[in-house]
């Protein structure tokens, strides 16, 4: 009688050891997913900031090269009319030349 009681009890407790253990492997199995949870969360936040960081760089360097082709631009129109201007006294002289010739 007294070995039936503690076969049992061994048994009632070998459940609660198996019963236990289910529990915490489930708690850890929810922690690991939360876990991954964060790091995928921490990475896209991480990836969403870098490529808010890639867009800023590349406006930035965008509005320095229109800065420089408008610079560009304009030099090269100011050289334009220069040579238009010289150019123009130089007709208009040849004209009055040959119209008073």
């Amino acid at each position: 009688m007294e070995l039936i009681k503690k076969i049992k009890q061994a048994e009632q407790q070998a459940q609660e050891i198996i019963e236990q253990a289910k529990a915490q492997a489930a708690t850890q199995a929810e922690e690991g997913r939360q876990h991954r949870r964060r790091l995928l969360e921490k990475a896209e936040q991480q990836r969403k900031k870098a490529a808010e960081a890639a867009v800023a760089e590349a406006q930035s360097q965008g509005r320095a090269e229109v800065s420089n082709l408008k610079a560009q631009a304009q030099e090269q129109h100011q050289e334009m009319r220069d040579k238009a201007r010289s150019k123009m006294a130089t007709a208009t002289a040849r004209v009055m030349d040959y119209l008073r010739g």
